[in-house]
């Protein structure tokens, strides 16, 4: 049972979130894609995004990759999601940074761990929402 279902905390958010709110959440979803998704290897399952791309880059490409992270924790900071949320988006973030900064290794699993959609989604969860939510026209 989801929380859009009556049970959680959130119960009823769906059906007033402002415009303002889905163009951020919007935002959000766009970054997340293009930072762990955008790009499928044919013939696979396996997407990765400019995440991945910029961890190819020694020295600055994580780093870089964390500060648009930020940005989506940012935004959904600015978007009232509780401490508790924006912290696990914190630890989601440091993890993928330190973990992405070792050599090769690191590069692998940027293709595997995707903080910015796991992100996403406790933004979504936190208001009741799915993806399918931000596409409906406001």
């Amino acid at each position: 049972m989801s929380a859009r279902q009556g049970r959680g905390p959130r119960a009823g958010v769906k059906d007033d979130i402002p415009t303002e709110h889905l163009i951020r959440l919007r935002r959000i979803r766009g970054l997340a894609r293009l930072m762990d998704t955008a790009l499928r290897i044919p013939g696979t399952g396996i997407s990765f995004g400019a995440d991945a791309v910029f961890g190819l880059i020694p020295g600055i490409g994580d780093f870089g990759a964390a500060a648009v992270s930020l940005f989506i924790v940012n935004e959904a900071r600015r978007l009232g999601v509780p401490k508790d949320t924006l912290f696990k988006m914190l630890m989601n973030v440091g993890f993928d940074t330190i973990t992405g900064s070792v050599p090769v290794v690191g590069d692998v699993f940027d293709v595997y761990f995707k903080s910015n959609r796991r992100n996403l989604q406790l933004v979504l969860d936190h208001f009741g929402l799915d993806h399918a939510d931000l596409d409906r026209k406001s």
